[in-house]
Parts: C-alpha cells; sequence; structure tokens
C-alpha cells in the first residue's frame, strides 16, 4: 500500500495546498493520523467521490519525509481516478426538503 502527494500548488487563505491520497482508506487514514491530521478534515465520499485530505506544503513536505510518494499532476490524477468510488453520487435534497429562503428583515424593519 502506498500514500500519494502531488504538488503544493493551490492557493487558499495563504498557504499552498495539495492532496494525499492512498490506494486504501485505512491506509490513508492511518498516516494522515500520524501527520496529526484531523479525521474531521477528511474528504470522500459523500462529499467526494475520492478519498482524500487537502494539506498544506509544510504538512507535504512531512509526509514525504514519513514515506509519501510524490506524484507529478498526470500521477495523482490517475491515482485519484483509481480510488474514487464508482458510480459515485451526489445527494441531491428533494424539493420537498428544500427550505424556502424568507427575505431577510432589518432588526430596524423589524421593530427592535
Amino acid at each position: 500500500m502506498a500514500v500519494y502527494v502531488d504538488a503544493a500548488i493551490w492557493k487558499w487563505v495563504g498557504h499552498r495546498w495539495c492532496h494525499l491520497l492512498a490506494d486504501d482508506t485505512y491506509e490513508l487514514h492511518r498516516f494522515a493520523a500520524q501527520l496529526g491530521l484531523k479525521r474531521s478534515s477528511y474528504q470522500g465520499p459523500p462529499k467526494t467521490s475520492a478519498p482524500h485530505y487537502d494539506i498544506t506544503g509544510f504538512e507535504r513536505d512531512r509526509a514525504v519525509r514519513l514515506g509519501a510518494v510524490e506524484c507529478s499532476r498526470e500521477e495523482i490524477v490517475a491515482v485519484f481516478r483509481r480510488v474514487r468510488v464508482r458510480n459515485f453520487k451526489r445527494r441531491v435534497p428533494k424539493q420537498d426538503e428544500k427550505k424556502p429562503l424568507e427575505p431577510a428583515m432589518s432588526r430596524w424593519a423589524a421593530g427592535s
């Protein structure tokens, strides 16, 4: 089993981010715990079709030191395709489950 990281090229909230993927979800969670990542930062079904963690460039460096395989963009896409959940469909709420939006009312209009 292997764990993979791509290049930290995605800019968000002042950091560069990348993806941490593995051949097996158990191995992914084990490795993420070793990195000190919170399980709540896991991204997989039902959020996305491929189980992964988004990690910063700093976490990526640690991951590589701990044995993660560095991948090019093409290689990480191949891993993504290999590990993704087949026939993945995001759950779309039924029309009756959707709550109608209530018009916004300022506290002045409400008489506060």
